[in-house]
């Protein structure tokens, strides 16, 4: 109950900040490409249920598939604004309407997308879906911009694939972390180095030399 009141006025605190940079972002996306200003992403939550994440559409109409869910660094798809609203993060804000309908949570586990979990998470990495997922996670955090950044695909392999292999079992791994730690002070943490990421490493990018985690 506390967490769900923290996230409540958090959410709401944080609408009242951000709306006006949303207005202008929701505006620029209608005016250089043709579609709705909000995309929505389909994505397990709570116990495994599913629910529509909401993010100002950073790409071209038509182009998402299932075997296409994981974004390219250099994704064609992607507009010139939505380059702009994903490297600011702004792209995420409507997400705290999400968090308001009680979809998500401020912090938690990263969201992730609802064929990948019905495809690809063994029972044990379910364990992941004990709590709400986050519009801040540890490893958004831990690893950002993201896991791609400092370990790109071979030459050759589907990002999708190289993700579901690699990346994947990293990001549950810091999830199931979460929530048998979770607590208020490891979500004060995870927003505060998350406000660090945006306003310093958005525009000075960390450097590409740090090694992964050992595949189990």
């Amino acid at each position: 109950m506390a967490k769900r009141c923290f996230d409540i006025l958090v959410a709401l605190c944080a609408l009242l900040v951000t709306w006006p940079f949303v207005a202008i972002g929701a505006s620029l996306v209608k005016l250089t490409s043709p579609g709705p200003v909000f995309y929505r992403s389909k994505r397990a939550g709570l116990g495994g249920r599913s629910f529509d994440m909401l993010k100002l559409r950073t790409m071209h109409v038509g182009l998402d598939s299932p075997d296409r869910r994981v974004t390219e660094p250099e994704d064609a798809r992607i507009t010139r604004i939505g380059k702009l609203l994903r490297h600011t993060k702004l792209d995420e804000v409507p997400q705290l309407w999400n968090v308001l309908r009680g979809d998500m949570s401020i912090v938690g586990p990263r969201p992730e997308d609802w064929d990948i979990v019905q495809r690809c998470f063994s029972p044990a990495q379910r364990r992941m879906l004990d709590v709400r997922p986050g519009i801040a996670s540890p490893v958004d955090v831990n690893w950002y911009p993201d896991l791609t950044y400092y370990d790109p695909p071979p030459r050759g392999v589907p990002i999708q694939d190289y993700y579901v292999k690699r990346h994947m079992p990293i990001q549950v791994a810091e999830g199931i972390r979460y929530v048998e730690r979770n607590n208020l002070l490891l979500d004060l943490v995870v927003i505060a180095r998350l406000v660090y990421c945006v306003t310093i490493y958005s525009w000075r990018p960390p450097a590409r030399e740090r090694p992964l985690p050992a595949e189990s």
